[in-house]
């Protein structure tokens, strides 16, 4: 079938556009009656952070390519750039209104609770009275103000920081923008209204209310609160020159990152349509990527605000701890544990803290030799990195790679590269041309004279703090076959080069893609033979064409395909005569869906993955990345079983149809939570092994 036939088919699906459904659903968890009052608000507060960094990135992107080339076409959908941003921008309205009412509503609800965001519009004559002089007294002398007029230059303002703008006139009717940053770092976001009263206004409405007493001397004719967002999409490694230090580098390109072109601007309020366009000509940027918002230009202050509702537990999600796994037996070493047979940790329902155990034994065994890391996102304060840190200062040889080009932890991890360094341990920044995104640990130890590994692979970071929020995978395995390809990876990536080849791991870029395009023919010839064809994929994103369009030729053929793919999914299933046997499901809930397990086969005879990839061309030809095969019985059994309520799932869940739209799983089955399910079989078994 020719390519023209396939898209008048619809198998395609833009990935902008994807990716803003699954901003969607994020939005309709926040709509959603089932998800406590708080929580729904979280919900609201992570479609605004995670539509700024679309925009940040993605749009910035666009913005780019547009600027390239505007005759370059997506692969998939055949859209220009151009195409896509105006179909971008046209649905981020759409939906950035449906935030505001919804906004509007729950703070309406929150009322009913005894806490409330407030405006001058409904405070009285006294609390004016006692704002004016908090706002005189602890909040002018922390001010900067800039007037712009013709003599004066518009100033750089800050990515996402919110200022107020005031358009200002004197007596000869000449017009200027006055301009005051509100996020000074000293002012608190939150001014309490009253004492103990419950009632707060944000800080930069006061800010803006009271702006003539800044501006003496003018007449206010409008004025808005104003929010930048800049493009943050920088490619590392085309500028770097290999003759600069590389940390410093890196360094470099985060300030120069807050200092990149605007790709969005948002008023809390109307401003006159002359004001506005010169704002754009100020910040160079067009009048359609211009937006009005109801709501805050920042909702992160309803974390604060949650802060003083804790006590009700009923505005929250019930209280779940990680549970301690039952794979490990209390008072003996982890590694002897793990010697025996390989374990297995599944976050956030099992803890975090059997793997780091396990970091501090082997900083203080004798025996172990080296303990080689890979790191792409840590904790702030970092157990895992200390352990890394004992470990060194006990003599051990510690390798760690460090990926300074982690996008937003590049500060975070180049603070701790330093540390690390400071302590011993060899670091290495990153791979030329390549992220290392893979969760990789190797430990080496001495055992009758010979070498011993112990490999923890993994589909999430080294976070403590994330192993509470996201659902990740954790395989720890005395393997000599995989320990022996994780060593022929770190050996690469100390070399400055990727592994060629490997036995039984997948290592990106050289050999994933080509081995699960080859677990997917092996499907297929089972299908076209008349034997029972299955794959399970579950990622967070499959936009890699080569892969989709290898699904497409398997759903042809007969085989089953399911997957689970939580945001951007650019494969349309159920499409008649393309994609029949294909269903794609997307989980979003109380926590991050953020595990990948690859599954090609039934049965025993199933080949079984975890991996830190998901099916974009980015992770699969564009990134070091590790999926290891799992052998154990009992964990593939666990594996089948936690991918199996995933696909049943009808509480979280949404379902793809053969239009590219989603709607939530509905049917007389008996009800499955998914992340409900697996947090009470945690604590159950906990408390068995506890008796």
């Amino acid at each position: 079938m020719s390519k023209n036939a396939v898209l008048e088919k619809q198998v395609y699906m833009n990935r902008e556009l994807s990716w803003l459904k699954f901003n969607e659903r994020v939005l309709e968890e926040a709509e959603s009656e089932k998800n406590p009052l708080c929580e729904r608000l979280s919900f609201v507060s992570i479609y605004q952070s995670n539509l700024d960094e679309f925009f940040m990135v993605r749009v910035g992107s666009l913005i780019d390519q547009m600027l390239l080339d505007k005759n370059i076409r997506e692969n998939k959908t055949e859209l220009t750039a151009e195409e896509q941003l105006d179909a971008v921008l046209e649905r981020v309205r759409v939906l950035n209104e449906r935030k505001d009412i919804l906004y509007s509503r729950l703070m309406g609800r929150l009322e009913e609770h005894n806490v409330r965001i407030v405006d001058f519009r409904n405070i009285d004559r006294k609390e004016n009275q006692r704002l004016e002089e908090y706002f005189n007294s602890e909040i002018i002398p922390f001010l900067s103000p800039v007037i712009v007029g013709d003599r004066q230059p518009f100033p750089f303002l800050r990515n996402k920081e919110i200022y107020a703008a005031a358009v200002l006139e004197k007596k000869n009717g000449k017009k200027k923008i006055g301009i005051i940053p509100c996020g000074t770092g000293v002012i608190p976001r939150l001014i309490e209204v009253g004492k103990n009263s419950g009632t707060y206004i944000l800080s930069e409405e006061l800010i803006l209310h009271f702006a003539p007493s800044v501006f003496k001397g003018y007449v206010i004719k409008s004025k808005s609160l104003l929010r930048v967002t800049r493009n943050a999409d920088i490619d590392a490694d085309a500028l770097y020159d290999e003759d600069l230090d590389y940390r410093e580098f890196m360094a470099d390109i985060i300030r120069q990152r807050k200092r990149l072109s605007p790709v969005r601007i948002e008023l809390s309020r109307a401003l006159d349509d002359e004001i506005v366009d010169r704002l754009c000509r100020n910040m160079d940027i067009e009048r359609k990527y211009v937006f009005r918002n109801m709501s805050p230009l920042d909702l992160s202050f309803v974390f604060g605000l949650q802060d003083y509702l804790r006590q009700k537990s009923e505005l929250f999600y019930p209280r779940r701890v990680p549970q301690k796994s039952s794979q490990f037996a209390e008072g003996r070493p982890i590694l002897e544990q793990i010697r025996e047979s390989d374990k297995f940790l599944c976050y956030p329902f099992d803890s975090i803290k059997s793997f780091l155990q396990m970091l501090h034994e082997a900083a203080a065994d004798k025996d172990v030799v080296s303990i080689k890391m890979t790191l792409y996102r840590v904790a702030k304060n970092s157990e895992v990195v200390n352990a890394l840190i004992e470990a060194a200062e006990n003599g051990k040889d510690v390798l760690v790679l460090v990926e300074l080009k982690a996008r937003f932890d590049e500060e975070n991890n180049i603070e701790w590269s330093r540390r690390l360094e400071a302590a011993g341990c060899s670091v290495i920044y990153g791979l030329n041309g390549y992220k290392v995104h893979s969760k990789l640990c190797l430990i080496t130890k001495k055992t009758n004279g010979d070498a011993e590994y112990f490999t923890q692979i993994g589909t999430g970071n080294y976070n403590e703090k994330t192993a509470r929020l996201y659902t990740d995978m954790s395989l720890m395995t005395a393997d000599r076959i995989i320990g022996r390809d994780a060593n022929a990876v770190f050996t690469a990536l100390a070399s400055d080069t990727t592994v060629n080849d490997s036995e039984a791991l997948l290592v990106a870029p050289n050999c994933l893609q080509n081995r699960v395009i080859e677990m997917i023919d092996e499907q297929i010839a089972i299908a076209q033979s008349g034997g029972d064809a299955y794959i399970g994929i579950k990622i967070n994103s499959l936009t890699d064409k080569r892969i989709i369009d290898e699904f497409i030729l398997a759903s042809k053929a007969g085989v089953k395909i399911d997957l689970a793919v939580r945001g951007i999914c650019c494969l349309i299933p159920g499409v008649y005569e393309e994609t029949e046997n294909i269903r794609v499901v997307s989980i979003v809930g109380r926590f991050l869906e953020h595990s990948r397990i690859y599954i090609f086969g039934k049965g025993d005879a199933a080949k079984v993955y975890i991996a830190s990839a998901d099916f974009m061309t980015r992770n699969t030809l564009r990134r070091v990345e590790v999926a290891a095969p799992v052998y154990d019985a009992r964990i593939r059994e666990q594996i089948f079983f936690m991918f199996g309520k995933i696909m049943e799932d009808n509480v979280q869940a949404r379902e793809m149809n053969s239009d590219g739209s989603y709607t939530r799983v509905e049917n007389d089955n008996q009800s499955v939570n998914c992340q409900k399910l697996f947090f009470d079989k945690a604590y159950e078994q906990a408390a068995s092994t506890a008796e």
